[in-house]
């Protein structure tokens, strides 16, 4: 697949070419949607929110071999859009059991325990921290792409993964010691 020729026939008004852009990323961007927002229904609501602005803004796209950084920028700010406005928070032990995260995990007692251990571990660390290290080794993006989403320095997002990383490590040490 082409992305820039298809990118540049969905400038030209191609819907048929941006539901392919769209549909050959779909696991990512529904898993990326769903670690926002907590379960399924929140999740496809931000991905059609997704499909919409991106049908109304692709022609402001500047560079078209960037658009799934692009287009998950956008996922990401609907998701936050939409976390603002129901002004709820979003725990790893509420995410649905058909996630795909979920589905790797056979035994439910595995599976809790290791729920409760990242929350806990998360509980931790603020929600920029949270949210970086969640992009990078939960979605395994890249520090640019990161930066683009959340709209910080690269050098910004390097640093909340080192913080937080270092305030785990640093707390989990402690626990160990005791």
């Amino acid at each position: 697949m082409n992305v820039v020729r298809l990118v540049k026939k969905a400038k030209k008004g191609s819907k048929e070419a941006l539901l392919q852009l769209i549909m050959a990323q779909k696991d990512e961007y529904y898993r990326l949607a769903l670690t926002y927002m907590g379960n399924s229904h929140d999740a496809m609501d931000a991905m059609e929110d997704m499909i919409v602005r991106l049908y109304e803004k692709i022609d402001q796209l500047k560079k078209e071999e960037a658009f799934y950084s692009w287009s998950k920028t956008i996922l990401a700010n609907s998701c936050k859009s939409m976390l603002r406005k129901q002004r709820k928070l979003v725990f790893i032990d509420d995410w649905p059991e058909e996630s795909p995260r979920h589905a790797q995990m056979k035994d439910p007692y595995l599976k809790s325990d290791q729920q409760m251990d990242i929350q806990e571990m998360f509980s931790h660390i603020n929600e920029q921290q949270k949210e970086a290290i969640q992009l990078k080794y939960f979605h395994d993006l890249d520090y640019q792409t990161i930066a683009d989403m959340t709209s910080v320095s690269i050098g910004t997002v390097k640093s909340r993964i080192f913080q937080g990383l270092k305030k785990l490590r640093d707390h989990y040490r402690g626990d160990f010691g005791e």
